[in-house]
């Protein structure tokens, strides 16, 4: 039994996700994102799909080359971000959207990874997140087609909190700036945020990676390979492609 865990195309990385699948994807706003992944995806014209991720990318880049493909059935992630397109589906009645508080989406994540079902939260008490009633589906004509259920409150020293289930996904696709043939991977700055629990709550979890190594000392682990069944090594063109979501400068000054 071989632990190398290195795959040689992005096609034969994402071979098995079909209709219907459900992933999680890194990334905070194109930070971190797996692009070459998610073409692949595309590419595989695998549709219908239910997408876990902090956002949904934006118009043409990320998760919002499926989006605009109409590849993607449902959404849960914290915000809309740039992509109009995620805004006038939702908005349309076209795509199921689950807002998330950012926070509680990375710890329902977590938790899926380390198996633990549920856990109790301040976060939402007393809005529509705790309460229910919160758009998940429009109908055509504006209305409140599918809108999200109560959940359950208990107090904990005298405090109210909701219960929020664990997320597992059949899927997970990251990005890591280092990683090694075992599928140890290490995060750079803000592409830290979201990558490690997004790769701890996928039933597979197949990573791309801009330098592979042999080895990872592990004081480097940000995700243990113990979670990753997958390692794609991307090409120099692949890794230094790295968009900006809004580039912005100085004022007086010019790009």
């Amino acid at each position: 039994m071989t632990m190398d865990k290195t795959i040689g195309s992005a096609a034969e990385a994402v071979a098995d996700i079909g209709d219907g699948a459900g992933i999680a994807v890194g990334g905070f706003g194109l930070c971190g994102v797996p692009e070459t992944l998610i073409r692949a995806v595309h590419a595989s014209g695998a549709t219908n799909l239910r997408v876990v991720s902090n956002n949904c990318g934006v118009d043409d880049r990320g998760l919002g080359i499926l989006l605009g493909a109409g590849r993607i059935a449902r959404v849960t992630g914290s915000y809309v971000g740039e992509n109009k397109e995620f805004a006038r589906q939702y908005l349309a009645g076209e795509l199921e959207v689950e807002l998330v508080p950012q926070g509680t989406l990375a710890e329902r994540l977590r938790a899926g990874g380390v198996g633990v079902p549920a856990f109790y939260t301040p976060a939402g008490v007393g809005t529509q997140i705790g309460d229910g009633g919160l758009p998940w589906r429009y109908g055509p004509d504006g209305s409140v087609a599918v809108a999200s259920p109560p959940k359950e409150v208990r107090v904990f020293d005298g405090r109210d909190y909701i219960l929020e289930t664990a997320i597992v996904c059949d899927f997970a696709l990251v990005r890591a700036e280092r990683g090694d043939r075992y599928g140890n991977l290490a995060f750079a700055r803000s592409a830290r945020n979201f990558n490690p629990v997004v790769g701890m709550a996928g039933r597979i979890t197949i990573a791309e990676v801009e330098h592979l190594v042999d080895a990872l000392d592990p004081d480097e682990v940000d995700l243990p390979g113990i979670f990753v069944q997958r390692v794609l090594p991307l090409t120099p063109e692949q890794a230094a492609d790295k968009p900006v979501e809004r580039r912005t400068v100085a004022a007086g000054r010019t790009s």
